[in-house]
């Protein structure tokens, strides 16, 4: 198992290629789910530093807050509500260029700006989703959530 990350710079496609092998390193081996929900958002804070990265986890019909980097967070979210609970509901990932113009934005923090939610998708039902903030607007786009989604497809949540 890598406990170390190495920080490159390059363009933000760049930083992916050279992040997923760092990231599949740090699980390789690992069986416990929390270890490496935390090593995962550890590692994209790490990298492109964001100003919150983290999991809600379905628990009970409702997101649960898990392993997270940043700021404390909102710990419970319904489905369908804010950006995390649409992209549960929706079960598809969801780029937000402006969290203020976004209809029903939950506002843990009034830094953040813009939010990409990546639902996690196993046997057709999505059982949590990876939340990153930014306190930039527009820091978000289709590289990301290529890149994304892919990092949550080798998470072993079994």
């Amino acid at each position: 198992m890598a406990e170390d990350l190495n920080i490159i710079k390059g363009t933000k496609e760049e930083q992916y290629r050279m992040l997923i092998p760092q990231i599949k390193a740090l699980l390789d081996g690992e069986p416990d789910l929390v270890a490496n929900l935390a090593n995962t958002v550890a590692a994209l804070k790490e990298q492109f530093g964001w100003f919150w990265v983290g999991f809600y986890l379905v628990k009970n019909d409702e997101l649960v807050l898990g392993p997270f980097q940043g700021p404390v967070a909102c710990t419970r979210i319904r489905k369908g509500r804010g950006v995390c609970g649409s992209s549960w509901e929706q079960a598809k990932t969801l780029i937000v260029p402006e969290v203020e113009k976004f209809p029903g934005h939950i506002a843990c923090s009034s830094l953040s700006r813009s939010e990409i939610v990546v639902p996690v998708i196993r046997n057709n039902e999505v059982i949590a989703v990876l939340d990153v903030d930014s306190s930039s607007l527009n820091e978000f786009d289709e590289t990301d959530q290529k890149f994304l989604e892919e990092i949550v497809a080798v998470i072993n949540f079994n």
